[in-house]
């Protein structure tokens, strides 16, 4: 292992999972400006999860939706103009004059 390229800034901080509202304290170099006062009356930094162990369907053995950007909106609105005009260049004729050249 190459010396001198890992953080050494490691302090404990607590990570929160906030869709099944889980939270745990560990250790991390990972920047973060939110703080949160944990159990034992200590002030922590605070790391926002999306998705972890205890809401992952691996771990838990079911099948949640987990759409927290609108990611399928998002991904709907971008793309509706493509399939607007797939659908309207497949239904438009050609027009008599091309075809009639051939």
């Amino acid at each position: 292992m190459k010396k001198g390229i890992h953080p050494e800034a490691y302090r404990k901080v607590v990570f929160q999972d906030f869709s099944v509202d889980k939270s745990w304290l560990g250790q991390s170099a990972a920047d973060t400006k939110d703080t949160i006062v944990w159990e034992d009356g200590n002030e922590y930094p605070l790391i926002k999860l999306e998705i972890s162990s205890a809401s992952h369907p691996f771990f838990t053995g079911k099948m949640t939706f987990v759409d927290t950007a609108g990611r399928i909106d998002k991904f709907n609105k971008k793309f509706a103009k493509f399939a607007s005009n797939n659908k309207t260049s497949a239904e438009e004729p050609k027009p008599e004059a091309e075809n009639e050249e051939s």
